[in-house]
């Protein structure tokens, strides 16, 4: 088991009043978080975390369980992500941001190997505002062993043109993947190592422009993290899945 620090963790009961930050919208958006929701503090953000209690939801469906077994920072402010099997079920995890922020950059810096995911997990970086306005940097093989291990989606994504699988190539831990969302296009990158702008091309795992018709609004979506099961089925390798995100930033 892991050892855990003293969290600072809120608990609202209405809502929550927050202004985006500066080099993004510039909207103030007030987000209603549910009664008795556990907020945490990463990366200089506040993030709700998510559960469906005792029922199974999307994506998945799954369970997906706000104890600090499944989401929780640890002292050295990493953000850790883990699919727990606890009681005869499997719980997942999920993060979202608890303010709005829209059009930017947005730079994850991971430390858990992507590419060394079980088959049924699914590792996502993502916006959403409903099934047809939703960015996506996802890690998973779908249920395929020898599947492509990522790709960068725009939703609906069975749309032509509107994904782009690739394989990580892993030379180590550490990785960093963006999304850049503009008005007019959004440009995605996979760097091997925690680096923002690489001069080296041999650091560069994979780049993507979107220039189609689905790029999403900038409105009232969600920035969001989570860890879960393809189609709820278990693990093949039947064991609990942990991911580390060291920081995140939106540019």
């Amino acid at each position: 088991m892991h050892s855990k620090p003293e969290l600072v963790i809120l608990r609202v009961s209405a809502v929550l009043l927050l202004l985006a930050t500066a080099g993004c919208s510039g909207r103030e958006r007030e987000f209603e978080i549910p009664e008795g929701a556990r907020v945490i503090s990463f990366s200089g953000y506040e993030w709700v975390v998510s559960t469906s209690a005792d029922q199974k939801t999307g994506p998945g469906p799954n369970y997906f369980s706000d104890s600090e077994e499944n989401v929780w920072v640890d002292n050295k402010g990493r953000l850790h992500l883990k699919i727990t099997y606890r009681d005869g079920r499997w719980n997942c995890a999920r993060v979202e941001l608890a303010r709005h922020t829209g059009y930017g950059k947005y730079v994850f810096y991971v430390s858990s190997r992507p590419d060394s995911l079980d088959p049924q997990v699914v590792w996502g970086l993502y916006t959403y505002m409903n099934d047809e306005e939703e960015i996506d940097i996802e890690f998973s093989r779908w249920g395929i062993e020898n599947n492509h291990e990522a790709q960068y989606a725009i939703q609906p994504s069975y749309i032509p043109g509107n994904k782009a699988r690739f394989r990580m190539n892993l030379k180590g831990s550490y990785s960093t993947h963006i999304f850049d969302w503009t008005k007019k296009w959004i440009d995605f990158a996979s760097y091997q190592g925690h680096i923002l702008n690489p001069v080296n091309e041999t650091r560069i795992i994979a780049r993507w422009r979107y220039y189609g018709d689905d790029n999403p609004p900038d409105s009232d979506e969600k920035l969001k993290m989570n860890l879960w099961l393809f189609r709820g089925t278990p693990p093949l390798n039947g064991a609990e899945t942990e991911v580390v995100i060291d920081r995140f930033e939106i540019r």
